[in-house]
């Protein structure tokens, strides 16, 4: 009898493609998918599938795991998330091209923008590299749980050619223009998937600075455009507050026109400008009727705060009282907390004047909710801190406190920042079921300590294709072909993304019935000591990467397949040819 490395039988196979999923049995060897059906072949190793979800591993086309990925073997969360493939360099924010002279200028740059600790990076990072092939090559030195990709970041880029002028948003002259557009074109011909950039007032470096991006000239991102036309290859990610609306939009027009290749943008419903949504994706179909391969990328869930006393931010940061105690360990600064006589002190402080965003979580309370276990992301409004007080007659201040004090401190309090305006999922419903977004803006590997983001693709099929009751479901193969397949091709990876023969053997088994987040919460296992958040989850009864089974309910096997993806990948010859 023929054998093969793995055959998983009697599962229900949702392939990626979109299409009804059906009963069958997945072989795979030497890292490829060889047969879909009725496999006759034995595997030298079986997993039985029968009542579970056989999918592809998920493609997370937005993550931060650019310092991790050069001292972690293990792609965390992301990999425990039924991720197999990961794209970081997103954001504008990097560690490569860089000169000695720079490194802590790069570091300030992501720790402002993806709050990942300075401490950490500084200890983690080896720096050796300069160029981006050289950072290619010092990351495919270390094997990695799944596979990683990435992209040149704008920010180190222009840091790189200009130096401080780059840093302080000066203009390029044209000499710099033409040295980005060469470094970018290198990169690319290097192996980097594509070209990333910020333009939003949001996004600072640890010292508050705009980052050197913001600003930069349409000439500047043109001539880089014309960087990844000569270099045939490469897509375009672009984060902008799209504040000069139709000149913005014109730009992402004109870069897509001018490069030839693909470009997506990050798309969020905000508060403040809470129609803008609809604007861009009035403009976004209307560059897709002209053939412009221009898309969104969107989220399923609030883009969430986690405010706690282990996180970055909670309502009493700016207390005085809690100033004072804030340097102490997290057991002693909760049982100072528990004394009835500081906690009377605290509550009836006001919060210290300088600190704008902060401060204003204090007035937000119907806007913030305890998370429980399992997390909610979708609460309602009369689950809300302030709808509690109201109905109690309690001091929201004081609901706040207790369940920041509660179970060790180490509780979190659950505060949408973005996309739950009206206080539920509707919109964000829509945003996806647009043909032209995609499943996007996990962060994987960024703000960790203060929002965890990672689990969304986990979180797609808990809420959306089983457990949600405020409003429409989505359709099982629609969510797996939209972090699958979809997100693969967007990024020109077209050898993944589909349980199909000739594809790379990614896959996920899944014990859907039993598929569950866990709460977030705080470990410190970043080099220096230095904090993050962590979610887990049940259900993922293995994941597998080319072939290897990577996690086994949960459990790291001790495998390490993952590798540096360099550049797009062809369609599989049995692909090729249907």
């Amino acid at each position: 009898m023929r054998q093969v490395d793995l055959v998983i039988r009697r599962g229900t196979v949702v392939d990626g493609t979109g299409g009804s999923p059906r009963i069958a049995d997945v072989a795979i060897d030497k890292g490829v998918i060889v047969e879909v059906g009725d496999v006759s072949a034995q595997g030298r190793e079986e997993i039985d599938a029968k009542g579970l979800l056989v999918t592809p591993g998920w493609v997370d086309i937005h993550t931060h795991y650019d310092g991790q990925v050069t001292w972690d073997q293990r792609m965390t969360p992301s990999s425990i998330h039924g991720s197999t493939t990961v794209i970081m360099g997103n954001c504008g924010v990097g560690f490569a091209p860089v000169r000695k002279t720079d490194h802590d200028t790069l570091i300030r740059l992501m720790e402002g923008v993806e709050d990942i600790p300075g401490a950490a990076l500084h200890e983690g990072l080896s720096w050796e590299w300069e160029s981006f092939a050289d950072y290619l090559d010092a990351i495919e030195k270390v094997p990695h749980d799944i596979d990683v990709v990435t992209q040149v970041p704008h920010g180190a880029l222009r840091v790189y050619v200009m130096g401080e002028r780059g840093a302080k948003r000066e203009p390029a002259t044209e000499t710099e223009i033409a040295e980005m557009k060469r470094l970018t074109r290198e990169a690319i011909e290097a192996g980097a998937i594509g070209f990333s950039t910020t333009r939003t007032m949001v996004h600072r470096t640890a010292d508050g600075d705009l980052t050197p991006t913001v600003g930069a000239a349409d000439a500047e991102m043109i001539a880089i455009a014309e960087g990844l036309r000569e270099a045939g290859a490469g897509v375009l990610q672009w984060v902008s507050d799209f504040r000069e609306f139709d000149h913005e939009f014109d730009l992402v027009e004109k870069l897509v026109q001018v490069s030839g290749r693909p470009l997506s943008f990050s798309m969020v419903q905000a508060d403040v400008i809470p129609n803008q949504w609809r604007d861009l994706m009035a403009r976004l179909d209307k560059a897709a009727d002209a053939g412009l391969p221009i898309k969104a990328q969107v989220q399923g869930r609030p883009v969430g705060l986690m405010l706690g006393l282990q996180g970055s931010v909670h309502p009493f940061v700016t207390r005085p009282s809690y100033k004072k105690i804030a340097h102490l360990p997290l057991a002693e600064r909760v049982a100072i907390m528990l004394e009835p006589a500081f906690r009377e002190k605290l509550l009836a402080e006001a919060p210290e004047a300088g600190h704008p965003f902060v401060n204003s979580l204090a007035g937000a309370y119907h806007k913030m909710f305890d998370l429980g276990d399992p997390p909610n992301y979708e609460p309602a409004p009369e689950e809300s801190i302030a709808a509690r007080a109201k109905a109690t007659g309690e001091n929201p201040d004081a609901i706040v406190y207790d369940i920041l004090t509660a179970n060790g401190g180490t509780g979190f309090l659950f505060f949408p920042l973005h996309n739950y305006t009206e206080f539920n999922l509707d919109n964000t419903l829509t945003m996806m079921r647009n043909p032209n977004t995609l499943f996007g803006l996990s962060d994987g590997g960024a703000h960790v300590g203060a929002i965890c983001d990672v689990s969304v693709p986990t979180y797609m099929l808990t809420h959306w294709c089983r457990d949600r009751t405020r409003g429409e479901r989505l359709d099982l193969p629609f969510v797996v072909k939209s972090q699958t397949r979809d997100t693969a091709e967007a990024v020109g990876l077209l050898d993944r993304g589909l349980i199909a023969p000739g594809m790379k053997a990614d896959v996920n088994v899944i014990d859907f019935e039993r598929l569950q987040l866990r709460p977030p919460h705080m470990v410190y296992d970043l080099p220096s000591g230095a904090r993050r958040l962590m979610q887990e989850a049940d259900g993922y009864v293995a994941t597998i990467c080319s072939g290897e089974v990577i996690y086994r309910n949960g459990e790291h096997t001790g495998a390490l397949p993952g590798k540096l993806v360099r550049g797009h990948k062809s369609a599989p010859v049995a692909r090729a040819a249907e």
